[in-house]
């Protein structure tokens, strides 16, 4: 499994995600990746692809959110000469230059609600129809669908179909935030410093021990996207040098640990049981919830695989 080892992270959360990811490859079931801009979902698309049994065929990727509804239609299913104006000639959509391999779409979350049947009927049976045509045509296409945005709420807001969230949701694979993957972050430094001194010809700078702690106290908003970018801009402009805390851009330091807070809670002077507490929190957060995992998690600030984790470390019946 050659391409889940270049996922580059050691976390618990990655561990669990990267096995459940191989077994999802080994099959056609549909996959819905949920996270954060910037939490590596195209990356987990890649691998999912390409240690599938549709790894020699075509994959072809499309961002949702970069087509106008006008023209998505047309651009997944294809459309028919004279279907509109400007429609010259017959025209196969996406679907059918993927027969036999993968479809990707990414923000599968801005797909306009009036596509969302057409989508709902391919998963359902196999069938497309083309803008303008009345006769379906069927092809084999594999779905792998990323959301960066809640679609339970999207459905309860009536912008996304709860059918076709059913159909996409058969397996989902929920990508931690950055900000819960703290232990990887060393190692995606290393993974792009080493990519940056190769690309650029430089020698690549290296981290304090006080600046690696300043950015693993950061919230990462953009996640390993903006980890890469921030490597990139240091490799360029502080080549073979030592980057300490100064270095790094003022966001960094404003919202670190090194800026003062008050706590979120208060150790006794009596001290606690760290174990102990941990899963009483989790109990508490599987009674409010009523056993909804996801819930959980959101409650106590992890995502589900890390959840999942640790409640089999204190023992948790995971059935």
């Amino acid at each position: 499994m050659g391409h889940f080892k270049s996922i580059i992270g050691q976390s618990p959360a990655l561990d669990s995600l990267i096995r459940n990811a191989r077994m999802v490859a080994a099959t056609d079931v549909t996959v819905l990746l949920k996270g954060e801009t910037g939490t590596g979902k195209e990356v987990f698309a890649n691998a999912i692809q390409k240690e599938s049994r549709r790894a020699d065929k075509v994959f072809i990727t499309l961002n949702c959110a970069a087509l106008p509804e006008s023209l998505i239609e047309s651009e997944l299913f294809g459309h028919k000469k004279g279907s509109f104006t400007g429609a010259t000639a017959n025209t196969q959509g996406l679907f059918q230059a993927a027969d036999g391999g993968t479809l990707f779409l990414d923000e599968i979350n801005s797909l306009p609600v009036s596509i969302q049947a057409k989508l709902l009927r391919f998963l359902e049976s196999g069938e497309c129809l083309a803008v303008g045509d009345i006769k379906p045509y069927n092809v084999d296409v594999r779905i792998i669908a990323a959301t960066n945005s809640d679609l339970n709420k999207q459905v309860e807001t009536g912008e996304f179909r709860r059918d076709l969230y059913y159909r996409l949701d058969v397996v989902p694979l929920e990508l931690p935030p950055l900000a819960q993957r703290t232990e990887d972050i060393e190692h995606l430094i290393k993974h792009f410093m080493a990519m940056m001194a190769a690309t650029y010809l430089i020698d690549a700078p290296t981290f304090s021990k006080q600046a690696l702690k300043v950015l693993k106290d950061y919230a990462w908003p953009g996640n390993i996207r903006e980890l890469r970018n921030l490597c990139e801009r240091l490799s360029i402009l502080l080549s073979g040098r030592i980057i300490e805390p100064e270095n790094l851009p003022r966001e960094f330091m404003t919202h670190s640990s090194n800026t003062p807070k008050a706590p979120a809670f208060t150790l006794p002077e009596s001290g606690i049981q760290l174990d102990s507490l941990e899963a009483d929190l989790i109990y508490q957060a599987l009674g409010r919830t009523k056993g909804n995992r996801s819930k959980s998690a959101r409650l106590l600030g992890l995502s589900r695989d890390t959840l999942l984790y640790r409640m089999q470390k204190h023992g948790f019946t995971l059935n």
